[in-house]
């Protein structure tokens, strides 16, 4: 087997591998223009992934995604981001806490704050209080199922519903 062979094997194995981290491999035989908004989001990520690219700047790759294929592709951004710079732009905090090594924050168009996660919570709080009020004194035992549905498994009750 020649070299250009083998080069061409490992390419073909390192585009294989980025669509299944990514979840586009079942769609590896449909042009990129009829996919729907969130799939060509994870193909973009995967093709500035690939070839070992060192400097990657994303806007916004999960925007419009569901929850789900959103906190997979923040796994798969977790794990690729070794030896990466990756700059982000993204109105999801959980997504700059999750995935940001230094996160900063624009208000107005100006950077008002930069720094870590932790430093940025210490210094502007932490989380999100919802009150929601009720037609019946009567219990609902529907709404913690749903909201932790469709906001995430950390969504706490801190008083009955």
């Amino acid at each position: 087997m020649k070299g250009g062979s083998l080069n061409q094997i490992a390419k073909q194995a390192e585009i294989q591998k980025l669509m299944v981290d990514v979840g586009v491999d079942d769609k590896k035989n449909s042009m990129a223009g009829t996919l729907s908004g969130g799939n060509k989001r994870k193909l973009s990520v995967a093709i500035a992934l690939v070839a070992g690219s060192k400097f990657l700047i994303f806007d916004e790759p999960t925007a419009g995604m569901d929850l789900n294929a959103r906190r997979h592709l923040w796994e798969c951004l977790k794990v690729y981001k070794k030896d990466r710079i990756i700059i982000m732009s993204t109105h999801y905090m959980d997504e700059a806490d999750i995935l940001g090594d230094r996160i900063g924050i624009m208000t107005g168009g100006k950077l008002s704050a930069v720094g870590t996660s932790i430093f940025l919570k210490t210094k502007f709080g932490v989380g999100y209080n919802m009150s929601l009020v009720k037609d019946s004194i009567k219990p609902n035992t529907k709404l913690m199922p749903y909201l932790r549905q469709h906001l995430g498994p950390l969504v706490v009750k801190t008083s009955e519903i």
